[in-house]
């Protein structure tokens, strides 16, 4: 979630040179947990009940920064095709900041995804005992049976429990301080990205029997790859509900009564999303001057809608790609490496293509 991020996103080089040393090594856990109080205390914008969380468990921060950096792929990945392409991330942080300032889809879908990679970076760390706090999931002991039988609970079941009770305290701590219909949007959206990781936890099964028969059957649980929980929280973007606050400040009803009221499954947004064509500071728009479109498709990537109307260059590039490749048995393809003569289409810049910062 970015407003627990407007801590650590700020620092994200010290983040990232935290998740440098594996989780492993020694003498990075030993200073990690030495200076912690120092370390936690330097990070801005952390509210108290973060800070706290921090230095009693210095090495989740490892564990965070590798969840910043599977959501922030996952979320350039999902808006790959749009003008929005949460490319904001790497060539303007304070651009997502000012996203991040509007109560719109986006900013419904970046609190979501990220409070989901930090659930799934916390519990992945759980499951490969690099947390003092953690380990595979306790309850998951003893026999149980499904449809196909009986089994008993064996390997390491992910602690996918432990993952959404620490991401609860620690992310959702600054908006808990907050009384404001933009706090209460941003809590529901950090519950349904937490709710979309356990939501594709699945039971993996090994055989054990004479001949690989399955007369006995040993079971955990483990988390799908992160790209489901993106697919599906993106899946829940495209309809995102438009709310009002209630009266009373204690819940949201939808804008337009026409539309179902949302599950706690469901993302929220109060404000309609710019058109994100031009570089706006205020909305933490980059524009699309310059970004390649697609001139066959139809879809948001197409160069009317990508470019907003105002026409595209083309340049005729080459490349090597491979060619003529070939199955020899046994077991490999050749392939041959060929000069191909592509057309890239990318957007014109408006006439003025200098920042707008309205006052």
């Amino acid at each position: 979630n970015m407003n627990f991020l407007s801590g650590i996103w700020w620092s994200l080089p010290l983040v990232l040179v935290w998740a440098t040393p594996p989780a492993t090594s020694s003498w990075w856990y030993m200073g990690a947990v030495g200076s912690s109080r120092v370390m936690c205390d330097n990070v801005p914008g952390l509210v108290s009940r973060q800070r706290q969380l921090c230095r009693r468990h210095p090495e989740a921060m490892l564990s965070i920064g590798r969840g910043v950096a599977a959501w922030t792929a996952e979320c350039q990945h999902q808006f790959r095709r749009h003008r929005w392409d949460c490319n904001a991330l790497e060539r303007g942080q304070r651009l997502l900041g000012r996203v991040l300032l509007r109560s719109s889809r986006e900013s419904a879908f970046v609190h979501a995804i990220s409070s989901a990679g930090v659930v799934f970076a916390i519990t992945r760390a759980c499951s490969q005992g690099e947390l003092k706090s953690c380990s595979c999931d306790p309850k998951k002991k003893g026999s149980a049976k499904d449809s196909k039988g009986h089994f008993d609970w064996g390997g390491c079941s992910d602690n996918i429990d432990y993952g959404i009770k620490f991401a609860r305290a620690f992310v959702d701590a600054k908006e808990r301080k907050g009384k404001d219909a933009r706090a209460l949007m941003n809590l529901h959206n950090n519950r349904a990205g937490r709710k979309a990781v356990k939501r594709f936890l699945k039971q993996e099964c090994k055989c054990h029997g004479v001949s690989g028969s399955c007369t006995l059957r040993t079971c955990w649980l483990a988390m799908a790859d992160f790209r489901k929980t993106g697919d599906y929280l993106w899946k829940k973007y495209n309809g995102a509900i438009q709310v009002v606050m209630n009266q009373d400040g204690t819940g949201f009803t939808v804008a337009n009564k026409r539309f179902k009221k949302p599950t706690k499954n469901d993302l929220v947004y109060f404000e309609s999303s710019p058109d994100y064509c031009i570089r706006d500071r205020d909305v933490g728009s980059l524009g699309t001057a310059g970004r390649v479109c697609n001139q066959t498709s139809r879809g948001m990537d197409s160069c009317e809608v990508m470019c907003c109307g105002r026409g595209y260059d083309t340049s005729r590039v080459s490349r090597m790609t491979k060619c003529e490749c070939k199955f020899h048995w046994c077991c490999a393809v050749r392939c041959q490496d060929c000069l191909e003569v592509v057309d890239i289409h990318t957007c014109k810049a408006p006439k003025s293509a200098s920042w707008i910062s309205r006052t």
